[in-house]
Order: C-alpha cells, then structure tokens, then sequence
C-alpha cells in the first residue's frame, strides 16, 4: 500500500508550483496539496502567522480523514511542517523541508521584508506582480504580500520555533538546502539539524532556492528515498 506524502507550498506561492513534482511522486506515494489561507484564490480572515498555517492543516486532515501523514514543506511549508511535529506530533510520520530558513532575527526579517512591497515590485518586476496576481488574483496579492511581511516581522522578533521546541521533536527529519540558494544558508540549516533528535542534513549542489529551478525528479529522489529508507 502507498504511503501519504502532503506537500506544503512556500510564501507567497501555492499548491500549484508542486503540480509536476506531485505527478512524478504519484506513482510511490497518495500525494496531497493544500492551499494556506489567503493563497491560490482563497479567502483572507486572519492575519498570517504559522500558528495559522499549522492550524490550516490539521483543519485539512481532519476533513480528509488522515490521521497520520509525512510531509515535504518547500521554504516556508517546511517550517510549518516543524511547527507540526512540535506541537502536534501524532498527526506527522516523516518531514523533509527544502529552502527552509531558520536563523530569523530582526534584521534578517526587516532585509526580507524590504523585498516585500507590493507597490514597488508592481512599478519594478512587472512580470513577478503579474506571476502573483495568476496565482493570487488580481484584488488578493498585494494584501497576500503585506500579511507574508508581517508575519516575517513576527518571526524575526520571537515567534520562530525555539532550540528547545526543536529538541522536542522525536521524528525522523530531513533538512535540505541548495548549494546555490542565496536565502538560506548552510550553516543555519546545519544548526537545526545539531538541535533535532533525529536530523540529516542534505545539502544539494545544484539546487537554488526558487522550486521552479530545482530538478523535480531529484527532489522527488530525495523525498522517496527519507520516506522509503
């Protein structure tokens, strides 16, 4: 019988940048996807926050009766998926994250969060606001921005996942990074994994941070392999 595998999209993306990926993976696993609030169309209510996301989720198993599940979280998915594990540790089996940043502190959330302004990317990277407004919607993306900043602000001023949460975790987890992403780091991706009771570290050379440069049959290699291993 197949295994479960949900994927978990990053900031600012949606359960559609997994499409290729999820076909390749069909054929080991009963692949899911979700949207978080706010995101590919869906309504905003809330301010975001992973606690909002984490809660997404649960809400997303228990409407399809899945009571235990592994997880691939791209980026920001992956910190919801750790999130998860701490906090809910029976409904996750294993978790591979990809691009996940960790090291957050003030400074490093004000230098993402300058990345973040709507009005400028609009006058400035036409063709990305036009990317955002497919996958958001035309009247969405912008409040969808302005949310993903305030949530990296919250982050990087002490709503990260602390080392003692991370020492709570018990799951088998695998932490990835590109050699080549610019966002995340090594060496953070080296320190979660010291903090973890069951953490491997992959770092692979070729990868960079954007999911639409990666190689999907070797991310999918790497996730059947953590899984099935």
């Amino acid at each position: 019988m197949k295994e479960k595998l949900l994927l978990l999209h990053g900031a600012l993306g949606s359960k559609n940048q997994f499409d290729e990926l999820k076909s390749i993976l069909q054929q080991n696993f009963i692949v899911y996807d979700m949207n978080f609030e706010g995101h590919g169309g869906l309504p905003i209510q809330n301010e975001f926050s992973i606690e909002l996301f984490t809660q997404n989720v649960l809400d997303y198993l228990k409407e399809n009766n899945i009571d235990k599940i592994n997880v691939f979280g791209y980026s920001m998915g992956g910190y919801v998926a750790l999130n998860l594990a701490v906090n809910n540790p029976d409904v996750i089996a294993k978790i591979i994250t990809l691009g996940t940043k960790f090291n957050w502190t003030t400074e490093g959330a004000e230098k993402e969060v300058k990345m973040l302004n709507p009005e400028v990317i609009e006058m400035k990277v036409p063709k990305f606001a036009s990317q955002l407004t497919e996958i958001h919607g035309a009247d969405s993306w912008k409040k969808v921005m302005r949310n993903t900043a305030k949530m990296m602000y919250g982050l990087g001023n002490g709503r990260k996942i602390t080392n003692e949460e991370l020492k709570q975790i018990r799951h088998n987890v695998l932490i990835s990074v590109g050699g080549n992403d610019t966002m995340v780091s090594i060496e953070e991706s080296e320190e979660v994994v010291k903090e973890l009771q069951n953490g491997v570290l992959e770092v692979v050379s070729q990868f960079q941070h954007p999911l639409e440069r990666v190689a999907k049959q070797k991310l999918a290699s790497i996730i059947q392999n953590f899984i099935k291993g």
